[in-house]
């Protein structure tokens, strides 16, 4: 058996700089953080001349183009896992549809675990960049990449993405001290709602790729805001911080209805 497990996340600053939309005419940057509640991945292989997938519903089929997941469906055949007498199951600490970057993180536990079952060796990198082949450029979804790479790559992280597609990554340079006020004085609810992040990002992709200039100004303002945090959080000042993160809310209800 093979489980995988990869981290959901909050972002910090400068989110939504990171759609196609936006950073392949004027580069993001943002900054996200992975946190302590994961999707899991488990591989086993089975008696069965069938194909058994399990997550919210449990399919049984004979070739993967019949597998009805559309995530499942394309991370098989991307990495070329084409066998039956397989069985998939995933599971989440927390539900879909919370803002936590959940489908980027099941593509990506899957597409580790996918490796693994091939022997494959895949850098973090490679690993985020198919998971985005897989959402963006394959399924469609009007979404971002940073929810992907900070799946692969974890910790507190700076993204940078360049028009060319390109995405630079280095860690954030936060004391110690300042991690642990941070996770002190942070703290995540669910509201026992749900929604998809496609239908609020469609609109904000629609508008972009439109030079709409209230969105873009706005993305604008968002990116410089996610400078603002990266400094305010390697300088420890996290009273900057939360005045900061309430002006990315501010400005993210503007966005989309």
């Amino acid at each position: 058996m093979i489980i995988t497990r990869s981290p959901l996340r909050i972002s910090l600053g400068g989110g939504g700089t990171d759609l196609p939309s936006y950073y392949q005419e004027h580069s993001g940057f943002l900054i996200a953080a992975a946190i302590d509640k994961y999707v899991y991945i488990t591989l086993h292989r089975t008696f069965v001349d069938e194909l058994i997938v399990k997550y919210s519903k449990l399919e049984r089929v004979r070739r993967v183009s019949e597998i009805e997941h559309p995530l499942i469906r394309e991370a098989l055949q991307l990495v070329g896992v084409d066998a039956p007498y397989l069985e998939i199951t995933s599971m989440a600490d927390i539900p879909a549809g919370t803002g936590l970057g959940s489908s980027g993180s099941f593509t990506t536990a899957l597409l580790k675990a996918l490796h693994a079952w091939k022997m494959n060796l895949v850098h973090p990198a490679q690993l985020a960049e198919q998971a985005c082949e897989i959402e963006i450029d394959r399924l469609g979804e009007p979404i971002g990449k940073q929810d992907q790479y900070i799946a692969a790559y974890g910790g507190i992280t700076c993204f940078k993405f360049m028009p060319d597609g390109r995405v630079d990554a280095w860690p954030l340079k936060i004391s110690e001290e300042t991690r642990y006020n941070l996770e002190d004085n942070l703290l995540l609810f669910f509201t026992g709602y749900s929604r998809a992040a496609s239908s609020i990002l469609k609109e904000q992709k629609t508008k972009t790729l439109a030079a709409d200039k209230a969105m873009v100004e706005n993305l604008h303002f968002v990116k410089e805001l996610g400078k603002q945090s990266q400094r305010a959080l390697e300088n420890g000042d996290l009273r900057e911080l939360a005045h900061l993160m309430d002006i990315h809310w501010q400005r993210k209800k503007e966005r989309a209805g």
